[in-house]
């Protein structure tokens, strides 16, 4: 068993533990009614049920069991929305979902890209560890967009360094809170986890150095729409910033956006996609970009928005 303790934020105040609890850590609402059920989940000390409200300020304590090594074995899953945008013999661009995860991990027993792709007979390349052979780079499983998968091991073993040796263009489209000032700009800031909460991320000062740029394409009442940039590719770059200049993504109550916009909009995630992504072809060299528009829910936000300003 490991344990986790940390405190319920101000967002999930309210908001039962199954659907709360699976936001902070990840896991899907199924595993925190289990582990309540087991007696796994404690609140300000007592015994929680799924069911139960959570309290901004009070502490959770959570048992969650070490995975065996078997449950993060790829098997092929169909991966509803999953859509293939460009296939040859090197790579494979999808554009995935929300509520998807790229690989299997410890706590995830939801869809994920590798399983999706192996669902389509889509065969990968055998680099990497047995539960992310083939993936090069992530987006979180709320963040939706553009990604590319290698097939063979010559576009894994290129496509890794393209990413280290920031060569890869990664453009993303997001709604923030307010308008930031100036409207273009750079957040240059480094980032790692949380001193207090190692289920977030944060701006800390011997952290890894993360450059984000932006630019602003929209303005509306209460929130901007962003072409954002990464330099960097940091475990949640582009939250992490933008909350640190208090303009948080548009729903992402885990980095302090306010709620009740959120559902305004009707969210129940981050407004954050992975719109571009431009990199050398690991076959031939010559430069591709590939194109992948936001969904029904982030569209619709926007327009909302637009309608309302």
């Amino acid at each position: 068993m490991s344990l986790r303790t940390l405190p319920v934020p101000d967002g999930l105040d309210g908001m039962r533990l199954d659907a709360g609890l699976s936001r902070m850590l990840g896991l899907s609402r199924t595993v925190v009614a289990e582990l309540a059920s087991d007696g796994a989940v404690r609140l300000d000390g007592a015994p929680a049920g799924k069911s139960d409200r959570l309290v901004a300020g009070a502490w959770l304590e959570v048992e969650i069991p070490e995975p065996e090594q078997a449950a993060l074995v790829v098997t092929a899953e169909a991966v509803e929305g999953l859509v293939v945008l460009h296939e040859d013999e090197e790579i494979v661009v999808v554009d995935k979902p929300v509520g998807v995860a790229v690989h299997p991990s410890p706590g995830w027993s939801g869809p994920t890209v590798v399983a999706g792709l192996a669902a389509l007979g889509i065969r990968i390349a055998t680099a990497g560890a047995a539960e992310r052979q083939g993936i090069v780079h992530r987006l979180d499983a709320g963040t939706t967009g553009v990604m590319v998968v290698a097939k063979s091991e010559r576009a894994y073993s290129l496509l890794k360094q393209a990413f280290r040796d920031r060569t890869v263009s990664k453009v993303y489209l997001a709604v923030v809170q307010g308008h930031p000032d100036p409207s273009e700009g750079t957040i240059d800031a480094p980032i790692d986890r949380h001193p207090k909460h190692d289920w977030r991320f944060a701006v800390v000062t011997d952290g890894r150095p993360s450059v984000t740029h932006y630019r602003t394409l929209e303005a509306f009442r209460a929130a901007s729409l962003l072409e954002v940039e990464l330099e960097t590719g940091r475990t949640h770059q582009i939250r992490v910033h933008f909350s640190a200049v208090r303009h948080p993504c548009v729903g992402d109550i885990t980095y302090g956006a306010d709620p009740t916009l959120a559902r305004t909009l009707g969210l129940t995630r981050q407004w954050l996609h992975a719109h571009r992504l431009g990199f050398h072809h690991p076959g031939d060299g010559h430069w591709v970009e590939y194109v992948s528009e936001p969904p029904a829910d982030l569209a619709g936000a926007l327009e909302t928005l637009r309608a309302a300003s």
